[in-house]
């Protein structure tokens, strides 16, 4: 959520009056993220945020993103609701970009996640897995197992700028997972990228989900790997266990794993760890010098990957049969 494309107060303005949002009062950039503009919006009827989308963005996904909202809501999932405009359309324009506007979530994102946290995140995912099933509209995962293949192409030579070796190891991981990726678990609606940034909380209370520019259809059991990979490390890189106990078991209590997902929850939490591998190290070798904050550095997954790679059970996670 960096700020790459500036907006006027009179263009901004008349946004606001095409929604019949009263006046708008003030605005500011949001300087968090890499994806999209975004833009805080207080006006004489509330607060919102102002999404300007950019880069990954295909601007043919966002009915499937802006629809998953308003269905969420509708289910009684805490996250942004997109809002509608005097036409009754989500999506407008502005400053050249395709743009939505959604209700403002309260809350912060824990910048040291405890225990507490992660079994809420394990349990508001499994809400949000139980009510995305009755969402008729579909996504494919442009960054599932093709594309880390599409994505290793793309760094070519220049993966060993990030890390010594670092071609070789892609390329021995994306042959393991070619070979045990699963084929046949329980599929849905997941987030895919349900960082503690992209996680609200009031005290310990989580009050929202945001950020669904990721989602698409999946294995449920990997949006749960991703969230293994994004809470349960340290900033040392050490795998803490209590950590990953609460958010599998705040995760099981509403939707417990099946046996098939169980077995390859440890290929599963590879895989994720190899996706946000690839993709932080194509955005640390093609930053983008607009942006008012610096990608993640890539070393991270590295790391996690290689604790993986170690695990022979999924009890080594904490994970305990259903």
């Amino acid at each position: 959520m960096a700020v790459y494309t500036e907006v006027t107060d009179d263009d901004l303005s008349r946004l606001i009056e095409s929604y019949g949002l009263g006046a708008l009062l003030s605005y500011k950039g949001i300087a968090e993220g890499v994806e999209n503009t975004n833009y805080v919006v207080h006006t004489t009827t509330g607060t919102y945020i102002l999404t300007l989308y950019e880069r990954r963005v295909d601007t043919a996904d966002l009915p499937f993103f802006l629809g998953l909202l308003e269905h969420l809501n509708r289910r009684e999932i805490s996250c942004p609701l997109p809002v509608r405009n005097r036409q009754g359309e989500v999506l407008t324009h502005i400053s050249g970009r395709t743009a939505a506007l959604v209700t403002f979530l309260e809350g912060v994102w824990p910048r040291r996640p405890q225990p507490a946290h992660c079994a809420a995140v394990g349990r508001a995912l499994a809400e949000l897995h139980l009510a995305g099933q009755s969402y008729e509209a579909k996504r494919s995962n442009a960054l599932g197992l093709t594309g880390w293949h599409d994505l290793y192409d793309r760094l070519g030579d220049r993966s060993d700028e990030v890390s010594r070796g670092l071609g070789t190891l892609i390329a021995y991981e994306l042959a393991y997972l070619d070979r045990a990726w699963p084929r046949n678990l329980p599929e849905g609606v997941i987030h895919a990228d349900l960082f503690p940034d992209n996680v609200f909380f009031i005290g310990e209370k989580l009050s929202g989900l945001i950020d669904f520019y990721f989602a698409c259809n999946d294995f449920l059991a990997y949006d749960l790997a991703i969230c293994l990979n994004a809470w349960c490390f340290e900033a040392d890189y050490a795998f803490n266990a209590t950590k990953a106990r609460a958010l599998l078991a705040g995760y099981q209590s509403l939707r417990p794993l099946t046996p098939g997902e169980y077995e390859t929850f440890p290929t599963l939490a590879r895989g994720a760890a190899l996706r946000f591998l690839l993709t932080r190290a194509h955005d640390w070798l093609h930053r983008d010098p607009n942006a008012l904050v610096k990608p993640h550095d890539p070393y991270a997954y590295l790391r996690r990957l290689r604790f993986h790679q170690e695990v022979t059970s999924p009890a080594e996670y904490g994970l305990e049969r259903a």
